[in-house]
């Protein structure tokens, strides 16, 4: 992908968080695993050359602390956002329940239990705060905390070709980041990058 040098431009990684401890089943407080918290080096390490302006998160622990090194290393306080958070969880028994469920949200955004959140809500809420964000911190590099599913749909968002196998071809890899790039006219590069493997890159131009 070639970008323009003679633009203004935001670029925004969005880093889904490390390995959780599934045990916790309070989503708010989940924490990262060890693995997770010994995996937080590739996310320090990814951002470090970065020429990142700020630090932010969806305020649940498992995306706090996935960032939590970088920040540290670098001086960053790490800024909360409240509607990054993940998708409302139904407490499901298993992976299986859960993911045949999730299919049927792809299919239909406005789908959801009378307790939960559709995608088009979790959608709206995180689209939102990316163009106050974008808006905050123009022209800057931004590392922004976040989940599986609200990140596959701030995808869909600029990719509607990203759907449920997008989402299942990387539900297994934490943490995972995205690179989006922004102009005035809106995203215009996205970077899918797989941190366990440094040439496991997908590009788009939109």
């Amino acid at each position: 992908m070639v970008v323009r040098e003679d633009i203004d431009m935001t670029t925004i990684y969005f880093v889904r968080h490390a390995e959780t401890d599934n045990s916790v089943r309070d989503g708010r407080i989940r924490p990262l695993t060890q693995k997770g918290l010994a995996d937080r080096r590739l996310v320090t390490e990814y951002l470090q050359d970065k020429n990142i302006g700020a630090v932010l998160s969806s305020p649940y622990k498992r995306a706090v602390d996935t960032l939590a090194e970088f920040a540290g290393k670098n001086g960053f306080e790490i800024e909360i956002i409240e509607d990054f958070r993940e998708q409302h969880e139904e407490g499901w028994g298993d992976d299986e329940e859960f993911f045949v469920y999730n299919e049927k949200q792809w299919a239909d955004f406005m789908l959801k239990s009378h307790t939960g959140e559709s995608l088009a809500e979790v959608q709206n809420r995180n689209i939102v705060a990316l163009n106050n964000i974008l808006v905050r911190h123009k022209n800057k590099s931004i590392a922004i905390g976040t989940h599986g599913i609200a990140l596959s749909t701030i995808i869909n968002y600029y990719d509607r070709a990203y759907g449920f196998d997008g989402f299942m071809s990387m539900v297994n890899i934490k943490p995972w980041v995205v690179k989006m790039d922004f102009s005035d006219d809106g995203c215009i590069g996205m970077e899918k990058i797989n941190l366990f493997n440094s040439n496991k890159r997908i590009m788009r131009s939109l």
